[in-house]
């Protein structure tokens, strides 16, 4: 019968980028700090994303909008109604799973709700330094800026995947 033990020197995976700009996404798409928490809702739906710089009028990344920063205003902000019987189901998992909003309250803008944190490089940082502050910061993502703080590309920890060889 054959060992299924893992070899004694599995073989190591080496980061085919040598520079930020080489692991980026290039020209991210961003929200805007005004815009409302329902236009941002419908931005991060309607792309698939799972969050999305949030960038001044100049350019600049001034934190980050999740859907997790959204979910945490809606248990947070919004009341909810059993869809079934008319009653506030509580605040577990499976209530907020079954239960819809019925008051949204103001138009709530994005700089209300992000997280106000900016994890940034520039492009010519080298890509073991991306992953080691990647690491140190325990942050999905690392925005990427040019020497006036103008947001110009974002990379991911899938995208640090990608380049693993």
């Amino acid at each position: 019968m054959p060992s299924t033990r893992p070899t004694e020197n599995p073989p190591l995976l080496r980061l085919t980028a040598q520079t930020a700009a080489e692991l980026m996404t290039a020209n991210p798409v961003s929200v805007s700090a005004d815009a409302t928490v329902e236009e941002a809702v419908a931005f991060l739906i309607d792309r698939g994303f799972s969050a999305a710089p949030v960038i001044d009028n100049a350019g600049r990344p001034i934190g980050v909008l999740s859907r997790a920063d959204i979910l945490v205003h809606d248990r947070e902000k919004v009341d909810y109604l059993h869809p079934r019987h008319g009653e506030a189901p509580g605040r577990t998992a499976r209530a907020a799973e079954e239960a819809v909003p019925v008051a949204k309250g103001e138009h709530v803008r994005v700089r209300d709700l992000m997280t106000p944190v900016v994890f940034s490089v520039q492009p010519d940082c080298s890509a073991v330094r991306v992953v080691e502050d990647m690491t140190a910061w325990k942050v999905h993502r690392i925005f990427v800026v040019d020497s006036t703080g103008v947001l110009v590309g974002v990379i991911s920890a899938l995208d640090v995947l990608r380049h693993l060889s």
